[in-house]
């Protein structure tokens, strides 16, 4: 795919999106990052529902410690591999309290160093919450990315290098969005919906559907 048609693709993304965003339900960098953290192996719908509950009574660090791991899971129990992801979250916020004085950073190598912190949550918390030009691929931008061509690649990280090359630089603060978005609703795994795909002309996937 060349850069022209990149081009044109993501206009069109902008056009019927001009301002995307994620669908985690958050007030401060620490509730997303929470909320992201929360969402490994979930879905967002379960996320937001847990965090309602969490949110009212813990939405700072100090607070999440001072709830204690078993009144963090009991929040959040409902959502998938929540004995592990309160573990990690407990020791994320100690070191945020510790090292951070309870903010949460924003530089990758600060983020990554949290406990269940890997760089898709670091690019999306570096993204969503503080404007920057990162490319958080997960298994919905991997499939995209692999199916339209716009930036094939056998692992993420692969597929983020190329989106960061190749996707003009007017667009690539909301790409990640507009990626996430088309892959979760239009071109979903089983039966992409071509017909109702606003970029199928440009798309180079060989064995589009029809109905």
């Amino acid at each position: 795919m060349n850069d022209a048609k990149r081009r044109l693709i993501f206009e069109r993304l902008r056009a019927a999106n001009p301002t995307p965003t994620t669908e985690l339900e958050y007030r401060s960098p620490f509730e997303l990052l929470v909320a992201v953290i929360l969402s490994a192996q979930a879905t967002d719908k379960g996320v937001n529902q847990a965090t309602a509950r969490l949110f009212p009574i813990a939405d700072t660090p100090q607070a999440i410690l001072d709830l204690g791991e078993e009144g963090l899971k009991a929040q959040i129990r409902t959502i998938g591999l929540f004995n592990s992801k309160a573990r990690h979250l407990i020791k994320t916020c100690e070191l945020l309290v510790s090292a951070h004085g309870g903010a949460v950073p924003r530089d990758r190598q600060s983020l990554e160093s949290l406990p269940g912190v890997g760089r898709k949550t670091a690019n999306v918390v570096l993204n969503t919450a503080f404007g920057e030009p990162t490319m958080a691929v997960d298994t919905h931008i991997l499939r995209v990315g692999n199916r339209t061509r716009i930036a094939p690649g056998k692992t993420p990280t692969a597929v983020e290098q190329k989106l960061l090359r190749h996707v003009p630089r007017e667009f690539l603060k909301d790409a990640h969005h507009w990626l996430i978005l088309h892959g979760r609703y239009v071109c979903v795994a089983r039966s992409p919906r071509c017909p109702a795909c606003p970029i199928a002309d440009l798309c180079e996937f060989p064995d589009k559907t029809h109905d």
